[in-house]
């Protein structure tokens, strides 16, 4: 079956596939950009909560299963599959004109051959890092996916050579960074110090966090005992996340310098001397903003052994792959390793003592920036997108 151009007197209706908390912010503003270019675009699929309130019509919040790793997709496979058959449902009674899936590719492949066996056009934003690991998986490209809109530069020749039709579009991160208010009042009144402040970011899933911030949180009870005036500002995603951290922090450590917060994210950021945080997309806001980072990742041992064969990365922060180079320390533990532990330690460490490692830092981070920290990533996705559907 052979996809049709959206009629021009007739809106385009899109289905969404989003089921990353960052994606949601991400799906969320491509919504937004959508509506500006056409106000009477129908928007429905799956997505979060920031994507409802830009106007999507939710079929599930797929948020709520966001999952890393093979060991943690393996008990979720018939809810993932139940969700599928919403999504074709939708397909096969033909109440959308294409659709725009955003990361979490595991579960997006079915969305895909599901819209392609209906004649509805495919279209890939924030599409998934086959470059670093995977690479087989091209094929589904081809075959499930009309047009990719990528979003790291080096993306769009590595698509190109293996036969997808792809446009670089820029990151929509830098959309968030630099639209997006910070709450100067908060802002103003955790700036009152003279002591270093960290930033200390545990994840944007529930299980991340659970996994995260007990490791954080020892390496902070260690350097306190040399850098007693640090303060740790914790920046939780969600209020539940917030207090699960909170609840962690018992005895002795209640004595610890540290506030937990809950969507003060950027904020948090903007305060920082220095960032310890989990690996993820947040690393180009830290990147965009030229904070000395130092990234700590740990993933269940199955899922290490797994990825070890299947992965060709040599990084696992986004800014240094752009680089070709580490720019923030990076340290993966895997299961209940405590090597990668102390290395994250040092690194860090080595932050809080030198002013000249920060600066360092931060003028890599400013190089880098200047060539990719562009905003414009969702109007120009937005405005391919209504072209691509128009045109069939």
């Amino acid at each position: 079956m052979q996809p049709s151009p959206v009629k021009a007197n007739q809106p385009p209706r899109i289905f969404f596939s989003v089921g990353e908390p960052s994606g949601d912010v991400h799906g969320a503003n491509l919504i937004r950009a959508l509506r500006e270019k056409c106000p009477t675009l129908s928007v429905r699929g799956f997505g979060g909560d920031k994507m409802v309130d830009a106007g999507l019509q939710s079929d599930f919040d797929l948020t709520t299963l966001a999952v890393v790793g093979f060991a943690e997709v393996l008990p979720k496979l018939r809810e993932f599959f139940r969700v599928a058959d919403i999504a074709e449902d939708v397909f096969r009674k033909g109440l959308v004109d294409g659709v725009v899936l955003i990361d979490f590719p595991g579960f997006n492949w079915h969305i895909a051959k599901r819209a392609k066996k209906y004649g509805l056009p495919v279209y890939y934003y924030l599409p998934p890092q086959l470059w670093a690991w995977g690479s087989w998986r091209i094929k589904k490209i081809r075959k499930y996916v009309d047009r990719v809109l990528c979003n790291i530069p080096f993306e769009k020749e590595w698509f190109e050579s293996r036969g997808v039709a792809v446009d670089y579009v820029g990151h929509p991160f830098f959309d968030v960074v630099y639209s997006q208010p910070l709450d100067q009042n908060f802002v103003n009144q955790w700036s009152e110090t003279t002591s270093l402040q960290v930033g200390v970011l545990p994840g944007s899933r529930q299980h991340e966090v659970h996994r995260i911030w007990p490791l954080q949180l020892e390496i902070i009870r260690n350097l306190h005992e040399e850098f007693p005036q640090v303060r740790y500002l914790v920046a939780a995603l969600k209020q539940p996340h917030a207090e699960w951290c909170q609840s962690q922090i018992k005895g002795a450590d209640e004595q610890l310098p540290i506030e937990i917060f809950s969507g003060k994210t950027s904020e948090i950021i903007s305060l920082s001397d220095c960032v310890f945080t989990k690996s993820g997309s947040v690393s180009l806001e830290l990147m965009a903003r030229e904070k000395p980072t130092v990234v700590l990742y740990q993933v269940s041992n199955l899922t290490y052994a797994l990825g070890k064969m299947l992965t060709r990365l040599k990084s696992m922060t986004l800014p240094n792959m752009i680089a070709g180079e580490t720019i923030m320390p990076e340290f993966l533990a895997a299961g209940k390793s405590k090597v990668a532990v102390r290395q994250a330690e040092t690194a860090l460490a080595d932050l809080l003592r030198n002013p000249e490692a920060r600066e360092k830092q931060k003028e890599s981070l400013r190089k880098l920036g200047n060539d990719f920290a562009q905003p414009g990533a969702s109007a120009k996705a937005a405005e391919l997108l209504l072209k691509y559907l128009r045109s069939g």
